[in-house]
């Protein structure tokens, strides 16, 4: 059965911050259960692997599995933690003499374009703004509002009547992406906060209370919380309700229904 694996959990920072001593931070650097690289999955299928998004972890990442090369990365946004491992893997691929293949909305891959100009020399670049096909997925891309962060792009998955949405970088989501959400099986949703106190027009991403009420909205079957700073600290227990769940390095979900 094809899988989802975390290979990281974390917001634009990571955990642990290299200038905070908070709880969470201290435990991120000793027992390590809340460190978190920067947000990244791994869909698993018959055809291979497809990661989404190349952050700055990425090698740690390729490490922490034991992978050596990688063929296909799909680009929910061109921010920093979600593209800086792009130079990496372009440079892994120049040295094994393979060519990677990088998907994405073409305004992603524009902005990829011209902050690492010389990425083509090693990989190929596949807009995706109609949809791709990968291992029986089909794949459909959304635009969705990233706050005071512009936007970014979550991703919906169908095969065999099981739908899944992987969404890493959203808030305030309109009733149209809400409705392009709506009674997924599977909802994946970065939350960086368990309440934040900010005010809401300096935010960029959900936090935990709104996003169990999106969940809710939505009619999700299950829902894991991704991309967490270091407000939230897995050794506490949260008012969840049961199908949600945090994520941790390593996490692997089957996707589908069983036989």
């Amino acid at each position: 059965m094809d899988r989802l694996t975390f290979w990281g959990t974390g917001d634009s920072m990571g955990v642990p911050r290299v200038y905070c001593e908070c709880g969470v931070c201290r435990e991120a650097r000793t027992s390590g259960r809340n460190r978190r690289l920067r947000s990244s999955v791994e869909l698993t299928t018959g055809d291979g692997p497809l990661l989404i998004d190349c952050g700055p972890d990425w090698k740690a990442q390729m490490e922490r599995f034991g992978r050596r090369e990688m063929k296909r990365v799909l680009m929910t946004h061109a921010h920093f933690d979600h593209m800086a491992g792009l130079p990496e893997w372009a440079d892994s691929c120049r040295w094994t003499k393979n060519t990677g293949r990088l998907f994405g909305p073409e305004e992603v891959l524009a902005t990829v374009r011209e902050r690492y100009p010389w990425l083509e020399s090693s990989l190929t670049f596949h807009e995706a703004d109609q949809g791709l096909s990968f291992g029986g997925w089909t794949i459909e891309p959304f635009k969705v509002p990233h706050g005071k962060n512009g936007f970014s792009y979550a991703y919906r998955f169908a095969k065999n009547g099981y739908r899944w949405v992987y969404c890493p970088d959203s808030i305030n989501l309109s009733e149209e992406a809400k409705a392009f959400f709506s009674g997924v099986d599977l909802l994946v949703l970065g939350t960086s906060f368990y309440k934040e106190e900010f005010p809401y027009h300096t935010r960029s991403v959900y936090d935990m209370i709104e996003g169990q009420e999106l969940v809710r909205e939505l009619g999700a079957g299950q829902a894991v919380f991704t991309h967490m700073s270091h407000d939230v600290d897995l050794g506490r227990t949260y008012l969840l309700p049961p199908n949600i769940r945090l994520a941790e390095t390593g996490l692997s979900l089957e996707l589908g229904w069983e036989a």
